[in-house]
């Protein structure tokens, strides 16, 4: 089961957090740095968007409403639910993080790697975890707001206006510009992936030093650690198996069924912590604490049945249907990163 590499920077980010704190004038340094760091992504992500492909994917409009409402409906639905653990098994500081988790997007890049493993239908993972993307941009914040209001570690109205400064406006500027500097950055990917996670690390950075300095990690303890993890793991066991028979009981076939399952199950680390920054904050340390967790442990799991389920015989095709996975390749090739 993988460990991603980029947990690990984020974890030693967090390590360094805590040792070396940003104060002070560094403070005001690296809180500027955040934001501008936070709206470069977001330009990038509006840029590489290619809005003739999302447009393209609406013709398979049931599964992607499907996806949508997994996303923005039962996972918050659960998330809700989970408010009655709180004190016994969460703090309401670490519940307001899981309820943030369950209301950002799902994954882009992720749910494309486990799909086309497991043979599904790629295409449509790409356009599901496109257009989740860019409605996360504005429910995820309608979301918190109705969720959350100002128990949420600091979020108000004001929040509303920073996120459309700070990250709406951003992706329509790259949306904007794609046709003039799409070719650039479509050559370029590989660096301008490097300039994207070292943002997010500033992001990280940032949010845990404001985090030390008032010191809101006293509130975190090993016991309540264990106890979010379980929490977590009933979560997404519970969406792997309602985007899977969910899907049947809506006679999608199996390789659609494998599509909406890693889309629908997942969320966004890359446009989770960004966001939480925007929206939570000195208390955005303990805000994205879950969705850093969470996110290691959706791609353990999902890789283990993604490669499970590439081992179960396709059902008898005609001549012709070989087609999708051909395809399906071919976008692989073309996706971008953002999970």
């Amino acid at each position: 089961m993988p460990v991603d590499p980029y947990i690990l920077l984020l974890l030693g980010t967090v390590g360094l957090a805590a040792l070396l704190p940003a104060r002070g004038t560094g403070a005001d340094v690296a809180s500027g740095a955040s934001t501008a760091a936070i709206a470069f992504l977001f330009f990038l992500y509006g840029a590489r968007l290619s809005t003739r492909e999302a447009l393209d994917g609406l013709k398979h409009w049931r599964l992607h409403t499907t996806v949508l409402a997994c996303t923005f409906v039962i996972f918050p639905l659960l998330g809700l639910a989970a408010r009655g653990l709180v004190p016994v098994i969460l703090t309401h500081p670490l519940y307001q993080g899981l309820l943030f988790l369950t209301l950002v997007p799902s994954t882009v890049q992720s749910s494309i790697a486990f799909t086309s493993i497991a043979r599904g239908n790629v295409p449509a993972a790409i356009c599901a975890g496109s257009f989740s993307s860019l409605a996360g941009i504005v429910i995820t914040p309608l979301l918190a707001a109705a969720l959350l209001g100002n128990s949420g570690g600091g979020f108000s109205a004001d929040s509303l206006v920073k996120i459309m400064l700070q990250l709406l406006v951003p992706f329509l500027a790259g949306q904007v510009l794609r046709r003039w500097i799409g070719g650039f950055i479509a050559r370029h990917k590989k660096i301008l992936g490097y300039v994207d996670r070292a943002s997010i690390l500033l992001v990280v950075y940032t949010a845990f030093s404001e985090g030390m300095v008032q010191g809101i990690w006293h509130q975190v303890s090993a016991i309540r650690l264990a106890g979010l993890l379980a929490v977590e793991a009933v979560v997404l066991a519970v969406m792997l198996a309602l985007t899977w028979y969910g899907g049947k009981a809506l006679r999608f076939d199996r390789e659609d069924r494998i599509a909406i399952q890693f889309a629908g199950s997942k969320k966004s680390l890359a446009s989770g912590l960004p966001m939480a920054s925007v929206l939570f904050g000195a208390h955005a340390s303990l805000a994205v604490l879950p969705l850093m967790l969470f996110h290691q442990m959706q791609l353990m799991v999902c890789a283990v049945i993604a490669k499970r389920s590439a081992r179960d015989p396709l059902p008898e095709v005609t001549g012709t249907a070989a087609a999708p996975t051909a395809a399906s390749r071919t976008a692989v090739g073309t996706a971008t990163r953002s999970g």
